[in-house]
């Protein structure tokens, strides 16, 4: 099992990620999707923090715990500016 690393979203600019999605499933990126759009939700109307856990280019999974405001068709922008791949996350709780 790998390892996983916590990180701030400030550190998230000095990250690089793939240009292939970690979910290969499609019912499992419907899945991550409807995890966002909620996370969006509670963002938006609660400030809620989620957990996202994603992968870099040199396949180190990190998780981040942070406020999601907008998801996109490519990315998902957190709080504080910064924005994330969606074909880097493999999980949001």
């Amino acid at each position: 099992m790998k390892t996983i690393q916590l990180i701030e979203k400030e550190n998230i600019s000095n990250l690089t990620f793939s240009k292939t999605d970690v979910i290969f499933d499609p019912d499992k990126q419907k899945k991550r999707m409807s995890d966002l759009y909620r996370s969006q939700t509670l963002g938006n109307l609660l400030q809620t923090k989620v957990k996202i856990t994603f992968e870099t280019a040199d396949h180190q999974t990190y998780q981040v715990e942070t406020t999601v405001w907008a998801v996109g068709d490519s990315f998902v922008a957190l709080k504080g500016g910064k924005y994330l791949p969606i074909r880097s996350i493999i999980q949001v709780d």
